[in-house]
């Protein structure tokens, strides 16, 4: 499926060595993650160094994926896009790109594939789940997926999926959908339970009392998953957060 009929960028050829205006694309697509986390500028200092580029694309990749998957009310174009997405994963592992963010991401030795053939699971979360557990179960498959890949780029080394770290994960992107879409993110549970109370407020409760400890999650992960857990208790998932607001619950992020 052709990208620029999904307002993807026109695919570049072969793998973009030398592509006019590549640098700038892929700015343009962190520049959407900046939009949305500015703590990032921040607390990138609890990140190594020699991480935080790395740490910035690949967290846009996810945010494409994610708001991919959950936006917009017809499901539809997500689905295109995330079927392009497969196609593009499947790319990187021989060697191929067209996606910008696969200047920052492709050549890394990382499993791909395994993320590309999780992509039907995220887009089955889009459905409304029963309860928190069922919410946590449905991207199951997905964590795993993303567990792997975080394993292997900020590891140092491709172990497999860490199971401790795909609870966590899945906290993650839980919030990501409730800040990405709102009350439509509640399971069904909740808004059965949330009577005059918000559906979004109620369910940002369940979330913050049942988030799962940090485990052997990678640094960056532990970073973003407190950077959540602190805008999920200022009581706006979307908004945020004060600069020293962040930097405290970054490091105490990084320190778990």
């Amino acid at each position: 499926m052709a990208g620029a009929a999904m307002s993807e960028p026109v695919p570049m050829p072969g793998n973009g060595a030398g592509d006019g205006g590549s640098g700038d694309a892929l700015d343009s697509f962190l520049d959407k993650f900046r939009a949305r986390w500015p703590e990032w500028a921040v607390v990138q200092v609890f990140v190594p160094q020699e991480q935080r580029e790395l740490a910035l694309a690949w967290a846009t990749l996810l945010q494409e994926l994610t708001d991919a998957a959950w936006g917009g009310s017809d499901p539809r174009p997500g689905e295109a896009k995330l079927a392009w997405w497969a196609e593009e994963l499947r790319g990187w592992t021989l060697g191929a790109r067209r996606h910008p963010l696969g200047i920052a991401l492709q050549k890394l030795p990382a499993p791909w594939l395994t993320l590309a053939t999780a992509l039907p699971y995220l887009r089955e979360s889009r459905e409304r789940p029963r309860d928190r557990d069922d919410a946590y179960s449905s991207l199951k498959p997905f964590a795993h997926a993303v567990a792997v890949i975080e394993s292997a780029l900020f590891d140092g080394a491709e172990r497999g999926a860490n199971e401790q770290a795909e609870p966590i994960i899945s906290a993650g992107l839980l919030y990501s959908r409730l800040a990405h879409v709102g009350e439509a993110a509640a399971p069904l549970t909740t808004l059965a339970r949330a009577g005059s109370q918000p559906v979004a407020s109620a369910w940002a409760a369940e979330l913050l009392q049942g988030w799962p400890p940090a485990g052997t999650a990678t640094r960056p992960r532990r970073v973003w998953s407190a950077l959540a857990r602190q805008r999920l208790r200022r009581g706006d998932a979307a908004l945020p957060l004060p600069p020293w607001s962040a930097l405290l619950g970054a490091w105490r992020g990084a320190r778990s």
